[in-house]
């Protein structure tokens, strides 16, 4: 490689003023066999293709957002989807038909037995979830991807007779569902959003206290082959990427093998989504890829539990481990829960409160950035879509890395270091280093 003028350095550091930021630029010398701490970079071996950060528009977050003065609602939206002052959002998640964070149970047609769907309407969600999704896909440049799921069928198709607690899909009403996706996907391409891709179902091995549908293996593989699949495709959908599973990485392996492993399945599917809920078990996001190469792995959903947790700045932490583990593992795509929550972590219909990486104080109406928006904009404005990993190795346990060779021919090497020490190292190439440091508790995102 050409060399580099210097490195650009961005930092943020637990007990310190530095959030995301710039640092003096560090020089480059030409490499040598240096004792200590490295981190060694090779553009020549090049891993997948990044497709994107991004969210998750939910109701709670466009109802929270929507009690905010119009100049700090536009700020939180900017400090998002800005690719020039934000984190450069570009790929997205929401609900199809209520979720736990929505202010209740509802579904777009409500009518026991409407198998026709003639009373399906999108009316509630243009209330406010999307004008909110119609204002970020703008601050874009439209460059943002959606991708929807469910939470649960109506209740009228299902075995329990209601939306919440689980149950089944009724084996008459598949085909129905099918139709269902089709009407949504539809429907919202009128208003103007296109939907880039379904995941079949939420969750689907939780009975959850809220909207939730359970599926086997089996069953997700039967409905995807035999009903959404072609039904996407006989609608003239087939361009939208059918993902599976949804749902933690323990179990990954085992279902997306459950689908792939049917051809007839498989050939409807793009890839495999996964939530980090139930350990970590980074071995079988790569397990997964290992087995299935030609399916893509996307982060699809991740959040700090009970509550807002403000201040917090181990949720930053446990962010980043999780984005550096996955994207190392051939994640294409990492894709946070709710933009914003109200200073109690909802609004939430089961009281299921939860944190986000903005909250939105609407007594006050002060934004509260949290660690971990800082944490995850170490990786969103500066690992562009397009953008391939590349080797990142290190010789330390206590340095966590990955790098990205992105289509304008930069470098973002991405450093997180959790432990009570700060710690120097090399960075370095076959041709170039420098020596640099990470503060105790600290990420740093060099460029060059």
């Amino acid at each position: 490689m050409t060399k580099p003028r210097q490195v650009k350095q961005f930092c943020t550091a637990f007990n310190t003023g530095d959030r995301l930021s710039e640092l003096a630029p560090l020089a480059l010398e030409s490499a040598s066999n240096s004792s200590g701490p490295a981190i060694f970079i090779d553009t020549t071996v090049k891993f997948q293709e990044f497709l994107g950060f991004g969210g998750a528009f939910t109701e709670a977050s466009a109802v929270t957002l929507a009690k905010m003065p119009s100049h700090q609602r536009q700020a939180i939206l900017s400090a998002y989807f800005s690719p020039d002052t934000g984190n450069a959002y570009t790929l997205c998640r929401t609900h199809i038909n209520s979720c736990d964070f929505a202010l209740g149970n509802y579904a777009y047609t409500e009518v026991d037995g409407d198998v026709s769907l003639e009373h399906f309407s999108i009316e509630r969600d243009r209330q406010t979830l999307i004008p909110l999704i119609r204002d970020a896909m703008q601050l874009s440049g439209d460059q943002l991807k959606l991708f929807a799921s469910p939470w649960s069928p109506p209740a009228w198709m299902k075995t329990n007779g209601k939306m919440n607690n689980g149950g089944k899909l009724k084996p008459e009403y598949r085909q129905t569902w099918a139709d269902y996706y089709v009407r949504y996907i539809t429907e919202y391409r009128q208003a103007q959003i296109p939907i880039w891709g379904l995941t079949v179902q939420n969750e689907p091995e939780a009975a959850q206290t809220w909207d939730s549908c359970l599926y086997s293996g089996e069953e997700e593989r039967d409905f995807v082959r035999d009903y959404l699949g072609p039904t996407l495709q006989a609608s003239g959908l087939g361009d939208v990427k059918v993902i599976i599973w949804d749902h933690n990485r323990d179990r990954m392996f085992e279902r997306a093998k459950a689908v792939l492993d049917d051809p007839q399945a498989a050939q409807f599917v793009w890839g495999v989504g996964f939530h980090w809920y139930c350990g970590d078990h980074f071995d079988n996001v790569q397990l997964t890829h290992d087995a299935y190469p030609d399916k893509h792995l996307i982060f699809t959903e991740g959040c700090q539990e009970a509550g807002p947790h403000l201040g917090s700045w181990d949720t930053g932490e446990r962010y980043a481990r999780s984005i550096i583990q996955d994207l190392n593992h051939w994640t294409e795509a990492w894709v946070d829960w709710n933009l914003v929550l109200d200073e109690t972590g909802g609004p939430n219909h089961v009281n299921n409160l939860c944190s986000a990486p903005i909250i939105a104080d609407t007594q006050t109406a002060e934004i509260l950035y949290q660690s971990s928006y800082f944490y995850i904009g170490h990786f969103s404005r500066f690992i562009h879509p397009g953008a391939r990993r590349v080797v990142c190795a290190k010789t330390l346990d206590d340095l966590e890395s990955t790098a990205f060779l992105n289509t304008d021919g930069t470098v973002a090497v991405v450093v997180l270091n959790r432990s009570e020490q700060s710690i120097d190292f090399v960075l370095k190439t076959s041709e170039y280093q420098t020596h640099t440091s990470i503060p105790a508790r600290g990420i740093k995102t060099f460029v060059f």
